[in-house]
């Protein structure tokens, strides 16, 4: 068991009856009354993210988790393949529990927390950033030129971001993996 003085942001906890992996969390000390901790819960199982606040001192029961390096292989439809780097050893896991199945490019390292009791893959945490193709753009017109003016393109895992008017297809980009926006062109 833990207190609320445990909590961190990727904390794996037992809530209602489900696991749940903490996204965000903030400490507050009102000016009257007790001391409380406002937490974003993300379920490890649905997917579904609620808001949920303890009180100072709450006990959580905290979920013993390992973290591994795995290679993504390939999908079937709803299924992703993931290698683990080590042991060679393969799993599959639902599109629900990844956060941005339409950027994982084959070969891509994540790192898949995996329950040390039941042995269960609970989350798959993507790298920072992905460096993709584009595979699709409309030519910028002249003129269009607006303040952060952009256009809708199409990259080579099928994902749409939307990108800044000098983008054209063949051009390599780096995509934030957490909000799926455009970040910079990458030259090689």
């Amino acid at each position: 068991m833990a207190s609320t003085a445990d909590i961190r942001n990727g904390l794996c906890i037992k809530f209602n009856h489900d696991i749940y992996k903490i996204v965000e969390f903030l400490h507050v000390k009102p000016g009257k009354g007790p001391a409380f901790v406002r937490t974003k819960l993300k379920s490890l199982t649905n997917g579904k993210v609620l808001d949920n606040t303890f009180s100072a001192g709450h006990k959580i029961d905290v979920v013993r988790v390992e973290t591994h390096t795995f290679q993504y292989l390939y999908n079937e439809g709803n299924d992703f393949h993931f290698m683990n780097t080590e042991t060679y050893e393969q799993i599959t896991l639902n599109k629900d529990v990844l956060d941005a199945p339409q950027l994982l490019k084959e070969g891509t390292n994540v790192m898949v927390q995996i329950n040390t009791e039941t042995d269960m893959p609970l989350s798959v945490d993507m790298p920072a950033s992905i460096i993709l193709e584009v595979t699709y753009a409309e030519p910028g017109v002249k003129g269009n030129t607006a303040t952060n003016a952009t256009k809708p393109a199409t990259v080579e895992t099928g994902a749409n971001v939307n990108v800044p008017l000098f983008i054209n297809e063949g051009d390599k980009i780096k995509i934030d993996t957490a909000t799926g926006a455009y970040i910079e062109r990458v030259k090689e």
